[in-house]
């Protein structure tokens, strides 16, 4: 039986690699692109939701006070400030096991730090649902479809109730 090799030539293989990195490229270049786009809406639509509120639209711009602002119309502010610690407390948390260490303490601290924020998130999203008068299903789908529900209460007849303590 006899075996056969097959050799690239230095020219073949930069040629392939020239093209796989293009397909990477552009694999992350559409992904950034949408992620920009969905940024962009949910900016827009909170600019809505916000003025529907009584606050100025301006303040969907900035990252961290959009949150802020967002807890504030539907939910206690303080509740923004747990959940931005446990943000905190998360990502330094997995970099220091990124960095090597993989003690049972800290994976139980990436743990809990993800459960609460997961859990405020939804939290929050029932709250918006309800300061906007809707119910569980329109949370559901702010939870599952969060840039199209988001756009529906912003664009949408809902109106402000007032925040959902």
């Amino acid at each position: 039986m006899e075996t056969t090799t097959i050799a690239l030539t230095a020219e073949q293989a930069a040629v392939g690699g020239a093209a796989i990195g293009g397909i990477l490229g552009l694999g992350l270049g559409v992904i950034l692109t949408a992620l920009i786009v969905l940024w962009v809406f949910q900016i827009i639509a909170f600019w809505k939701i916000f003025t529907k509120a009584g606050e100025p639209g301006w303040k969907s711009i900035i990252p961290v006070y959009s949150g802020y602002v967002q807890y504030k119309i539907t939910w206690k502010p303080m509740w923004f400030w747990v959940m931005f610690a446990a943000t905190i407390v998360y990502s330094m948390a997995s970099q220091f096991m990124t960095n090597g260490s993989t003690s049972m303490i800290l994976s139980a601290i990436v743990f809990i730090a993800s459960i609460v924020m997961l859990v405020i998130q939804i939290i929050s999203y029932v709250k918006l649902s309800r300061s906007f008068g809707h119910g569980i299903g329109f949370a559901l789908g702010l939870i599952f479809l969060y840039p199209i529900f988001v756009l529906i209460l912003g664009y949408g007849s809902s109106e402000y109730k007032g925040a959902d303590l």
